[in-house]
Order: structure tokens, then sequence, then C-alpha cells
């Protein structure tokens, strides 16, 4: 259960560095428009602010690298803290922003958060 675990941190962590590229670099061309469903005006418009969140998913992904390489405990407690971090902020973006966040983003994290969990 261990090496399951670590694949799913390490599949939330590389989302996370996903979305970094896709909210810092790429929010105004296609790929960051077809995911916002902005126009070109207000994805110029918001590029600052997501890119801030895309600063932000990079925070999440260097964690849970954190802990997938760090020794145990310091590694077990970095993932839980990280993915219970993912979880939240892909709770409160469905809930918030879209609901498709939740598929997204909350659902992966809970479900490597529990693999975490029962690895333990």
């Amino acid at each position: 259960m261990n090496t399951t675990a670590h694949v799913l941190v390490g599949l939330v962590a590389a989302l996370h560095l996903y979305f970094l590229v896709l909210e810092m670099f790429l929010w105004e061309r296609r790929p960051g428009r077809e995911l916002s469903g902005f126009d070109a005006e207000m994805a110029r418009a918001t590029a600052p602010l997501a890119a801030n969140q895309g600063l932000y998913n990079g925070f999440l992904a260097a964690g849970l690298i954190w802990g997938l390489i760090a020794a145990d405990p310091t590694g077990y407690r970095a993932q839980v803290f990280f993915l219970s971090c993912v979880l939240i902020a892909g709770l409160y973006g469905g809930f918030t922003a879209n609901r498709r966040i939740l598929v997204a983003q909350a659902l992966p994290g809970a479900i490597a958060l529990a693999a975490v969990l029962v690895a333990g």
C-alpha cells in the first residue's frame, strides 16, 4: 500500500505542477483560456490573479515532493499536511468558483490522502 500511496502523491504533485504551468504561463493562450472559459480580454485582465494561483499550486506540489523524499516521520507528516491543503483548497474552489474543481483537485487529493493514511 505504501507504493500505491507514493504513486498517488506523485500524481497529485504532477497535477499541481500542471496547474502551475497553465495558470502562470498559458493563461492567455488556448489551454488556459479553455480551462477558464475566458475570452482574450478577460484572460489578459485576470492573468496576474491566475499567476498568483499558479504559484500556490507550485507550493503545494513542492510540499508533496518534499513529503515523498523526506525520511519518515517528516515525509509522512508533510504528505498528510499538503494533501489536506489540496483537499481543502479543492473543496473551497469547488463550492465558490467552479464545481469542476471538486473532481480535478479535491477528489485526487482525497484519494491520495486516504491512501497515505491507510499506508500510515
